[in-house]
């Protein structure tokens, strides 16, 4: 079977991460898979860019740079939620491309940014061939928010927008709305990376009469796996002595990453359990800034770049605990990461979350937005939890359900029945 995967990105963001690795377990399971994106970061075969020139790539980058200030005028001149939102108004006609025009399966992942129009979207629907998108955030269901900040005006219409400034009754959320209902959006198989965002894209107005499935990201089992703290501390340059919790975010400082949480639930551990507090460090990765690190009561190391996902599983084996507090979520690559190398995570009761982290079982759900039973279940897995058998379940967990050969073989179960129908 000949498959096209569609992503704005090869491997910036963990959606493009994500598409890139279930081109590989595709790929295992025999499948004939491509990835088309605009940004291509490797060398790998497997992926063509739109870029095919020098001029492309710049006209390229003037779409993506034309719907941000469209956004921009929109909103006031306000940076406020800029890359919060996308209109999709402009991008790349990829009808007539040769990998289009070839595969049994066009499979959408993550198209912003200047990809992929609005208009692009409905020259693939016209092509009379089955269309599958996997939703790694809600912008298909919803005018123009990748994550809702809940929001419900998407179940019945977009309008008065709480991401623009003053947003009125006809703002741009309504009108990318309409425009998105005339775009063939209803014709596309939806896949949600977890049950939580198909359910909540179902009930929109937009996507009401399509049909969905639920399919989780796929990950390597064999480049993520347990290994031994000992030997990956004194390689990252950890402390071998100490209980170690991992906070990890592309930008520490996004809202809805939950670092706020982090810290006040790390203070609050200093605070009730000062003794404990002394054997607990914290390991930094993402973009953060001092203001942010100074906040924490507890010792913070910041790991340096990591480039290859080998490195980036010795730093997850590193640690004891990887704690996500994210108020708004799909289905964390950083879980599946950890959880598949044997470290327990710890994170709130939202979105996917609960999906992947199993009550006690292979870590704690903390009542959302708490930062006390946020702390209450990092304390527990630390100090009071079944450690070793936490560590086995969380490895076990990712290995019944996000193997490679798990995940293709449900996605290759898609693809044959969408062809029956065509």
């Amino acid at each position: 079977m000949k498959v096209v995967l569609l992503s704005t990105s090869e491997r910036t963001g963990g959606a493009a991460i994500a598409a890139n690795r279930l081109m590989r377990a595709l790929g295992k399971a025999g499948h004939e898979v491509h990835m088309l994106v605009r940004d291509r970061q490797t060398s790998d075969e497997n992926v063509i860019s739109v870029n095919t020139s020098w001029l492309k790539a710049k006209i390229n980058f003037l779409r993506f740079a034309w719907e941000r200030f469209v956004i921009f005028a929109h909103n006031r001149f306000s940076r406020k939620n800029l890359f919060s939102i996308s209109i999709a108004n402009t991008g790349t006609n990829i009808s007539r491309h040769p990998l289009v025009k070839s595969a049994d399966i066009i499979h959408l992942h993550w198209i912003n940014q200047g990809f992929l129009s609005l208009k692009n979207i409905r020259q693939l629907t016209m092509l009379g061939k089955p269309i599958v998108w996997t939703m790694h955030d809600m912008w298909a269901a919803t005018g123009i928010c990748h994550y809702t900040a809940s929001c419900e005006k998407y179940r019945l219409a977009c309008r008065h927008c709480p991401m623009l400034t003053g947003g009125k009754s006809k703002d741009l959320s309504q009108k990318t709305l309409r425009k998105k209902e005339k775009s063939g959006f209803a014709q596309i198989h939806y896949v949600g990376c977890s049950r939580w965002i198909a359910e909540q894209a179902k009930s929109s107005k937009l996507l009401s009469s399509a049909a969905f499935g639920s399919i989780p990201n796929a990950i390597d089992t064999e480049v993520f796996y347990p290994s031994a703290k000992s030997a990956a501390r004194k390689k990252l340059q950890l402390p071998a002595d100490k209980r170690l919790l991992l906070f990890s975010a592309a930008k520490i400082s996004d809202t809805r990453k939950g670092g706020a949480y982090f810290v006040e639930a790390c203070n609050m551990i200093y605070q009730k359990y000062p003794e404990a507090a002394q054997d607990i460090e914290i390991v930094l990765m993402g973009k953060g800034d001092e203001a942010f690190f100074s906040t924490i009561k507890m010792a913070a190391h910041t790991l340096r770049y990591i480039a290859s996902e080998a490195e980036l599983a010795e730093g997850y084996a590193a640690v004891d605990a990887f704690v996500i507090p994210s108020l708004e979520d799909n289905l964390p690559n950083t879980i599946m990461e950890s959880l598949a190398c044997g470290t327990p995570c710890v994170g709130f009761n939202v979105g996917g979350i609960p999906e992947m982290i199993d009550h006690k079982k292979n870590g704690y759900v903390a009542e959302y937005k708490s930062a006390e039973d946020l702390a209450k279940g990092i304390y527990w897995t630390l100090f009071e939890s079944n450690y070793e058998e936490l560590s086995a379940n969380a490895r076990q967990k990712t290995v019944d359900c996000y193997s490679e050969e798990v995940v293709a073989r449900q996605y290759t179960e898609v693809y044959k029945n969408l062809l029956a129908k065509f």
